[in-house]
């Protein structure tokens, strides 16, 4: 008998908990490659494979929110069990999550008004965070 993925119940391990305690680290998207040097640095002897089926199994349970950035690379965060949307830094990646009322209310309008029912939608809003854009108006200003 199968199981649905939402009531599998995932076994805590060593290293999808060094997983874990790594992420909540950062307020920032992070891609497995960078996780797992970073993880390495820090003396944890983890394998790159264990890293990706750790995060996997983390979005899988919606513990993390896994978005791609423009070259296709997925990139993954420790976010709250709500839904919510990001407005993400393009600069130094510094991630906020925020609720959307307005745009679940759009969503719905726009699936009814279509025929379709049940709409899901995925909103992630770039940027540049107020300090990354200080810093450029600094580098400007000193290139000037």
């Amino acid at each position: 008998m199968d199981v649905p993925q939402q009531q599998r119940v995932r076994r805590s391990s060593r290293q999808r908990d060094a997983v874990q305690a790594s992420l909540a680290g950062t307020d920032a998207f992070v891609s497995a490659q960078d996780l797992y040097a970073s993880m390495r640095e820090q003396g944890n002897p983890i394998g790159l494979a264990t890293v990706y089926r750790a995060l996997q199994g983390m979005v899988e349970d919606a513990e993390v929110d896994v978005l791609r950035t423009d070259d296709g690379e997925a990139v993954y965060r420790r976010c709250s069990p709500s839904h919510h949307h990001h407005l993400v830094c393009r600069r130094c990646g510094r991630t906020v999550e925020v609720e959307g009322p307005d745009v679940e209310a759009w969503a719905s309008s726009v699936a009814a008004a279509h025929g379709f029912s049940d709409p899901d939608h995925v909103v992630e809003v770039f940027g540049t965070c107020a300090e990354c854009h200080a810093a450029q108006d600094a580098e400007a200003a000193r290139r000037s």
